[in-house]
């Protein structure tokens, strides 16, 4: 069932976010820790990466004739609406996709509930699991074995009240040679728990982000922590790096670019370790088919004008994609 709340409020916060060329999620935290997977030194992170998936277009992709593979329109993170400085990391690789996602089941994927507001939503993109820089490098080309379509959104919240996001996707057929990842299905993660999370930064191919940690733990919808996030890493794979268990999804955050007017093009906006907001991750402990009995209960609405502050930094990626 799609129970996603539309209310005034939420309109007018999505209003607040201002120009698509100002768009908000997060932000680059302490040192740039973010590596391609195929950069990246440990075995257990490229495990927990393939299974992991970007969400991708369809306009952006073109079956080959043989039905063996996929192209995947090369548009470059410097290019387009985003215009990233051609020093900035990453500036010079392709930058397509539009949220990211992670299997929970051999046909089941999660990801933001802001990702897939609808079922037209579902049909509009597929989820590409080999969408890594590694299958990348010689062309813009990916095997169909990896690229699925949405069959239908099983569940999706969306809620201003409780800040809680996410989607529940059924996949068109059961993923092959990838395993679903392990999640939490009681509790909750402790303080200051080590974290990394996988996915698809600002549209780029397989993305690691390492060495962060929980920073705030005390509402039950969602946590708080330092990690390294940006549009397009909407509905990420947050682990506990100790553990490699799934703790949540990442949802929104800070901003993810400053002007630089010099030379009028974007920059990574850096913050320390313990500065700025922090980035949001919805428990995957709140989605009832994956965790029976652990959702917590919708706040009160309280008396008076709603504010939501939360809502103001809710990413535009998926419509910003569209413009490309």
């Amino acid at each position: 069932m799609i129970k996603s709340l539309v209310t005034l409020s939420f309109i007018i916060g999505v209003a607040l976010l201002g120009p698509l060329g100002a768009a908000v999620q997060s932000v680059l935290y302490g040192v740039d820790d973010r590596l391609f997977i195929s950069q990246s030194e440990s075995e257990v992170f490229k495990k927990l990466a393939a299974s992991t998936a970007a969400q991708i277009k369809n306009k952006h992709l073109t079956l080959s004739d043989d039905g063996l593979s996929y192209s995947i329109k090369n548009l470059k993170l410097k290019d387009g609406f985003r215009n990233v400085c051609e020093d900035e990391t990453f500036a010079h690789d392709i930058s397509i996709s539009v949220c990211s996602g992670f299997l929970v089941g051999p046909d089941l994927l999660v990801t933001a509930g802001h990702c897939m507001r609808s079922e037209s939503k579902c049909a509009d993109t597929k989820w590409v699991f080999n969408y890594k820089m590694t299958q990348l490098e010689e062309s813009s080309v990916v095997a169909a074995s990896g690229v699925y379509s949405c069959k239908k959104i099983i569940n999706q919240e969306l809620n201003p009240l409780s800040g809680n996001d996410f989607a529940l996707v059924q996949l068109e057929r059961p993923v092959e040679g990838r395993a679903p990842l392990k999640f939490r299905t009681e509790g909750r993660i402790e303080d200051v728990a080590p974290l990394v999370m996988i996915g698809h930064p600002t549209g780029l191919p397989s993305v690691i982000a390492d060495d962060a940690y929980v920073r705030e733990n005390d509402n039950d919808f969602y946590f708080r922590a330092n990690l390294d996030s940006f549009g397009g890493n909407s509905g990420s794979a947050v682990f506990n790096r100790e553990t490699g268990v799934v703790e949540g999804l990442l949802v929104r955050g800070d901003k993810d670019f400053v002007f630089d007017e010099e030379l009028k093009c974007n920059r990574v906006f850096r913050c320390e370790m313990d500065g700025c907001r922090g980035e949001d991750i919805i428990r995957i402990t709140v989605i009832p088919e994956l965790a029976p009995g652990m959702t917590p209960k919708d706040p009160v609405p309280m008396e008076g004008p709603p504010d939501f502050p939360w809502l103001r930094r809710l990413p535009l990626i998926d419509e910003q994609i569209s413009r490309l």
